[in-house]
């Protein structure tokens, strides 16, 4: 069977509203789109899970806190829905941006202690707009579980705990982070990497999850040429971000 590309808010209700009066639990992955094994991953465990998944593609212009980063980010939606139909996901959500933000952003959520840290440190306003979308969206599809990649660790934290304080009865389900061959975790912006900056992605992914004390492995990150942004350890993992060859990424791992 297709996937159901859903548009408009209107429509996805009454397929909830079946869903719900049917006892049907429901999956949801939200994703901005270029989909990857990373995302399809999470899909696969939302079907393994539950009896029908769905999966917006959004490209939410609120976490952007530059306008360019914006403007790079790829819209590829034909290759997503043949992405998601290969997969068998049951529904597309694809809403216009007038559909999520009909007050044109005017409320948004706010959290005050670990959205100022790391990536909320380096990029302000960016979890008002991560989290005020994921609320939005969770009010809107109502799912039974909602599926995180750990890459954006940091913000499943966040999410996660959106949850409890707004009492959602989504649960919210931590995946892990899907990795290429040589270590670089899955990202939409990794096929903006020259073939240089591609293999000096895998050897930091490698030594990030290498052994030492987080100055030591940004001193060896510096020392292959890599501009470090920040590598902090927190809640048993270490995290960082780097820019090679002008892309910005992000990783984490789990350490002893």
């Amino acid at each position: 069977p297709m996937t159901e590309t859903i548009t408009t808010i209107e429509e996805w209700r009454r397929v909830a509203r079946r869903l719900r009066r049917e006892g049907r639990s429901l999956g949801f992955v939200p994703t901005m789109g270029a989909l990857h094994r990373g995302h399809a991953a999470l899909l696969e465990r939302s079907k393994a899970e539950n009896d029908v998944t769905v999966a917006s593609v959004f490209v939410n212009p609120a976490q952007f806190d530059d306008a360019g980063d914006l403007d790079a980010y790829p819209r590829t939606l034909e290759e997503d829905r043949a992405l998601l139909a290969n997969l068998r996901v049951d529904h597309l959500f694809a809403p216009d941006r007038g559909a999520i933000y009909p007050d044109d952003y005017r409320f948004r959520v706010t959290e005050r202690e670990l959205s100022t840290v790391m990536e909320g440190a380096h990029r302000p306003g960016h979890f008002d707009g991560v989290l005020t979308v994921v609320l939005r969206l969770l009010g809107i599809i109502r799912p039974t579980r909602a599926y995180f990649g750990e890459k954006d660790y940091q913000q499943y934290l966040l999410v996660r705990d959106l949850a409890a304080a707004f009492f959602l009865e989504t649960e919210i389900v931590p995946c892990p982070t899907v990795r290429e061959p040589d270590g670089l975790a899955l990202s939409s912006r990794n096929v903006r990497l020259s073939a240089e900056a591609r293999a000096l992605g895998g050897r930091f992914a490698r030594r990030l999850a290498g052994p030492g004390p987080a100055a030591q492995v940004q001193r060896d990150l510096e020392a292959m040429g890599v501009d470090v942004q920040y590598v902090e350890e927190r809640f048993g993992r270490r995290f960082a971000a780097v820019v090679i060859g002008g892309v910005r990424l992000i990783d984490n791992v789990a350490i002893d």
